[in-house]
């Protein structure tokens, strides 16, 4: 890729759209502060369909009727396009997530250093799965790289957990 696409080709704000409870725990609040860091930091993400305009993109992320909802937009916040996919063959996963998030949250709690690092390792596998999916289900629709993917799926957890938060 070059240097144009490298910059064009990108995410410049990510935007999790929708109520924002007071409860979420600090470990979810840490991963969506994480991801969106490092989406900042570094991503490459390229709508395939939609009008021809080039990026850098403005992504809001939300869901809405069971629908995980990538509303893009360009850099001034003008709408290009909106992708929907259901959200069905993400539950799984934003459920384990939430699994390891208490479990982690007790194991802290508990002072078990080598319970901690076997979560961080499932959860690791989790994110790759998680990236793995979102892969497939943007497929024609947006080109990501992995590691874009990985972090997306955390926000997609993230939103999760607002709305079972309600």
């Amino acid at each position: 890729m070059t240097d144009a696409g490298r910059l064009t080709s990108r995410l410049d704000r990510v935007v999790l759209d929708g109520e924002m409870p007071t409860n979420l725990s600090p470990y979810i609040e840490a991963d969506r502060e994480r991801a969106v860091a490092d989406l900042a930091a570094a991503n490459h993400f390229q709508p395939l369909i939609g009008p021809g305009n080039s990026g850098p993109y403005a992504l809001h992320l939300s869901i809405a009727d069971a629908r995980l909802i990538f509303d893009i937009r360009d850099k001034e916040g003008t709408p290009l396009t909106i992708i929907g996919l259901a959200l069905g063959p993400f539950r799984r996963l934003v459920k384990d997530y939430q699994l390891l998030v208490d479990s982690h949250i007790l194991a802290v709690q508990e002072g078990r250093e080598q319970r901690i690092q076997a979560i961080d390792m499932g959860r690791r596998g989790l994110h790759n799965e998680g990236a793995e999916l979102m892969t497939q289900r943007l497929s024609g629709k947006i080109d990501i790289d992995f590691d874009t993917a990985r972090r997306l799926f955390t926000l997609v957890c993230v939103i999760a957990q607002r709305i079972s938060a309600r």
